[in-house]
């Protein structure tokens, strides 16, 4: 039951974020390994992103790719944040005199966040795609001009294979293993301490939205390089035999992020990432936990 409320809530969040995600995703791959000031900026910054692809994609692809992204989040957060709520339940979060260990907890939460992303990484990769997508005068990246998620699962699959599927999957894990564990390390140790100060009353919800509004700023600041290179990784154009044509994996495109388009380069988009990462760590946390206290009150 934890895992199916862990992704229930993430894709309730997914619904409302969704958005976000498009634009983070275009300002990632615009001027993608070009020197800042030789290319031309469709998108200056997040309202002028969500403008652009209203007026000239129109409204609806603001929500591109939101098949996939309600399947991935799904997917991935019903095993991550499933694990991580069964690890708690055990105890295994906690030392023996009973106190919440951040080593524990975080390493339980890169570990279930490494289970949910291996698995889902195709949804993912298809997602970047689709949502990559755009009218050739504001388009950036590479496009792939799928028509749906399953059309495009089913062509990757037949011109390249099972193993297609997964390209970029180790790539995107260290992304995965740094937001994961830093999210739902911050947000325990938030919650514990919360709670020890009796900031709020007991059980009450603003503890766990107090704890998440912190992990969503310590998860966009750690994980945004890492993001940028995953995204690039999923989505660069790939030979005959589907490997990449731009990268060999994830040390290689932080290397010619960093070396090409300087270290701010790294950051691209890191202001979309935290209107979507904030809202989407702050929703998906705050419905787990309130879904879970509900499950075990009145189950009891």
């Amino acid at each position: 039951m934890d895992f199916l409320m862990s992704g229930l809530a993430a894709c309730g969040a997914c619904v409302f974020t969704n958005p976000l995600e498009v634009v983070k995703t275009r300002m990632q791959l615009q001027g993608e390994l070009q020197a800042p000031g030789t290319y031309q900026r469709h998108y200056r910054n997040v309202f002028h992103a969500f403008f652009t692809i209203g007026k000239v994609d129109g409204l609806a692809a603001l929500q591109k790719g939101l098949a996939p992204a309600l399947l991935y989040q799904f997917l991935m957060n019903g095993i991550r944040l499933g694990t991580y709520g069964l690890a708690e339940a055990k105890g295994y979060l906690h030392t023996a005199d009973g106190n919440l260990s951040p080593v524990h907890s975080a390493a339980a939460g890169a570990l279930a966040g490494i289970m949910g992303a291996y698995l889902g990484s195709p949804i993912y990769m298809v997602k970047t795609h689709l949502q990559a997508q755009a009218a050739s005068e504001i388009a950036v990246g590479h496009q792939y001009k799928h028509q749906g998620m399953f059309q495009a699962l089913t062509d990757i699959g037949q011109k390249h294979g099972l193993m297609g599927l997964w390209r970029g999957a180790l790539g995107g894990l260290p992304r995965v293993v740094v937001g994961s564990s830093t999210q739902l390390c911050t947000f325990s140790s938030t919650k514990d301490l919360l709670s020890q100060w009796e900031i709020f009353p007991p059980q009450s919800w603003k503890v766990a939205l107090a704890a998440a509004m912190v992990s969503g700023i310590a998860v966009v600041m750690a994980m945004t390089p890492f993001d940028v290179a995953s995204t690039r990784l999923y989505n660069q154009p790939t030979d005959t035999h589907g490997k990449g044509l731009m990268y060999r994996g994830i040390l290689d495109a932080l290397l010619q992020t960093a070396r090409t388009e300087g270290i701010w380069g790294m950051y691209k988009g890191i202001g979309a990432s935290y209107f979507r990462l904030g809202p989407h760590t702050i929703l998906s946390l705050f419905f787990w936990d309130q879904l879970r206290f509900l499950y075990h009150t009145y189950t009891k």
